[in-house]
């Protein structure tokens, strides 16, 4: 016998999954959320949504809120074209009502071109209504006077619709930014005329148009505060005192070492010459002996040529004599005699 209880809960329970995949694959409450909110869209339609894997919690939503702030020019198809494409569905639709409440010309194509090039086009729109402040690092830079100072500046900044695709991004701002700071305070005569008018350097840095190629446009530049750092001046001329102390120093060693090897040198060679004259006066004697040998010369002329030396080393110690400055005190050289 058939329990009646027991089918009725097999039964109940078929319903409700088949309640379940049926509302699943067609969302009904959304069709009817879009129905009573004036959008045009059937159950075969979202449930087509669901074959191609389209959330149509997404798109629904989307669509309602475009209708309501008067976007009728987007349609259900545009939306699931951009979602299928990788792109964010809802935040193109805020950018688009956001934009069309501020008058701000933006339409679907560019919206969702923002959007695919990676920018969040909501946050784009919101900055263009919204001026955005972009706080520098702090850059440092040194005047003529060789003083240093460290600037930190204030950048505000507001979208440019147009330029988001293929514009350069907040990076590039700061690094135009920083390099007009530097070459301002750089012209600088002093670091006492940068901090008497700091000013003066948010004005030369506007006028070179940095956001040129931008996806921002600046509104204005303010110097948020300028310290005084080193005295890079003075450091550099210690530092090249130094090091022309330094060469001066190695270039007088190089000159002391070859005059040191010059003068081993000519002692070397006054060595030597007094070798060969050592070596010339042991000749003399010899001489003088094969002479008187072989009757060249005579005793007479040996006791002439003793009385020549010794009359040649007495006008010598004479000289001497004279020549000294110690006075008249010293002793008078004796004379050699033969």
């Amino acid at each position: 016998m058939v329990d009646f209880p027991l089918i009725n809960i097999i039964i109940a329970v078929g319903v409700v999954v088949l309640l379940s995949i049926f509302f699943h694959f067609v969302p009904f409450f959304l069709w009817l959320s879009a129905k009573v909110s004036g959008v045009k869209v059937s159950l075969i339609q979202l449930f087509l949504m669901r074959i191609r894997n389209v959330p149509p919690s997404v798109i629904v939503p989307s669509l309602i809120e475009a209708h309501k702030a008067g976007l009728g020019y987007i349609t259900r198809d545009n939306l699931e074209a951009h979602f299928m494409t990788g792109g964010h569905v809802q935040r193109v639709v805020h950018a688009l009502v956001s934009a069309s409440k501020a008058n701000i010309d933006l339409s679907f194509e560019k919206a969702t071109a923002i959007d695919l090039a990676g920018r969040d086009v909501f946050e784009a729109v919101q900055t263009s209504v919204n001026p955005k402040v972009i706080d520098t690092p702090p850059v440092a830079a040194v005047a003529k006077n060789g003083i240093q100072l460290i600037a930190k500046a204030r950048v505000t900044v507001r979208a440019n619709i147009q330029q988001l695709v293929g514009g350069a991004g907040e990076d590039t701002i700061l690094a135009r930014v920083g390099e007009g700071i530097v070459s301002s305070i750089g012209s600088a005569d002093s670091h006492e005329q940068v901090l008497e008018n700091p000013d003066s350097i948010s004005k030369l840095v506007l006028r070179k148009g940095l956001d040129a190629g931008t996806a921002f446009e600046i509104l204005s530049i303010d110097i948020a505060d300028i310290d005084v750092g080193k005295n890079i001046g003075a450091t550099l001329q210690m530092d090249q005192a130094n090091a022309d102390k330094n060469i001066a120093q190695a270039k007088a060693e190089e000159r002391r070492a070859m005059a040191v090897a010059t003068e081993q040198e000519m002692k070397a060679k006054a060595q030597e010459a007094r070798a060969e004259v050592i070596q010339a006066e042991a000749e003399v004697p010899k001489a003088l002996a094969q002479a008187l040998r072989e009757g060249n010369m005579g005793a007479m002329d040996y006791y002439r040529l003793q009385n020549l030396i010794g009359d040649t080393d007495m006008r010598g110690a004479i000289s001497k004599f004279a020549n000294n400055k110690s006075g008249a005190g010293d002793v008078p050289p004796t004379i050699p005699r033969n």
